[in-house]
């Protein structure tokens, strides 16, 4: 499953159509066919880690920092009078993860931690307010060029994180947000201890070959979000009581795989996971405290929201 939400979202596509203009004859031959996943992982990776090699970001100004700095995340290349500068590669941090349309196939997901954040971590299913800048790295079309923000926020924004791109997902919950949340007197709010980070994802991890239609963004593109993570609430995406982060039932941290009644709509997304007619807000148990209880009326093991014979 992909993800679409403004720029941030995209949608699961095997197919690219192109050329299409032309009379109805020739419309099978402007179907190009994606490429193979698998294949394309490590000519991702090596256009990352050939930015990551030759461009830095402004640490000096992090650990320095001076008046009126803004704490955002800017790159540059390592060239003439930044010639001395440490590339990125010396300072990121990488973990694998899994493509979440083909079985067995894992990427290396770089990030750069500036700041971990002093507050809570969100979990993968979590609404996260973040700020982001968005750029590409374009490998496939001469027209354009190398690297171009196709995205940003200077403004908090609330995200779904089972919505954004697969990376970001994957990155955010390395972070935390904000150590302390202030309201000033004139409506607007601060934020202290917040996280600061960035990620480099591979298109399988971003759009593929689907970017939003309305995009600059080049198909194959490997993407680039800076961020400043600020807080996080737990995610009910199907608001049946039950916290998404709980019917992970496999517990590998994909929101995507786990359908109990095989309806094809993920527990997370169905409001009644066993398939029995009844909703699963009705089969849980929830006190005036907010405390969630999953009774097991028949008593065989499997509690009443997951049973369909309960």
């Amino acid at each position: 499953m992909k993800k679409y939400i403004g720029l941030l979202f995209t949608a699961l596509s095997i197919l690219l159509i192109v050329n299409s203009c032309g009379n109805d004859d020739d419309v099978q031959d402007n179907f190009i066919p994606a490429r193979d996943r698998a294949e394309e992982a490590p000519v991702a990776q090596a256009i990352i880690e050939e930015y990551l090699n030759t461009h830095f970001y402004n640490y000096e100004e992090f650990a320095n920092p001076p008046a009126n700095f803004d704490f955002q995340i800017k790159f540059d290349t390592i060239a003439g009078v930044n010639s001395d500068k440490t590339p990125l590669r010396e300072q990121v941090t990488s973990k694998m993860v899994k493509d979440r349309i083909k079985e067995g196939l894992e990427y290396k997901l770089y990030y750069l931690v500036v700041e971990e954040g002093g507050g809570d971590r969100p979990e993968f299913p979590d609404l996260a307010t973040i700020t982001y800048d968005g750029t590409y790295i374009n490998k496939e079309e001469e027209i354009l060029p190398y690297s171009r923000r196709f995205d940003a926020s200077t403004i908090p924004i609330r995200f779904d994180m089972t919505a954004v791109v697969n990376g970001l997902q994957d990155v955010l919950v390395e972070f935390k947000g904000a150590t302390s949340i202030v309201t000033n007197p004139d409506g607007s709010t601060s934020f202290e201890g917040y996280g600061i980070g960035a990620v480099f994802m591979p298109s399988g991890l971003g759009y593929y070959v689907n970017p939003p239609p309305t995009s600059v963004i080049p198909t194959y593109a490997q993407l680039i979000f800076a961020f400043q993570l600020y807080e996080n609430e737990m995610g009910d995406q199907d608001n049946d009581g039950v916290p998404s982060v709980v019917e992970d039932l496999n517990g590998n941290n994909l929101e995507e795989d786990d359908d109990t009644d095989l309806d094809l709509l993920p527990n997370y997304a169905d409001n009644d996971d066993d398939g029995d007619g009844r909703p699963t807000r009705d089969e849980i148990e929830i006190d005036a405290n907010g405390n969630i209880t999953y009774p097991d009326e028949d008593g065989d093991g499997i509690v009443d929201y997951l049973d369909s014979d309960s």
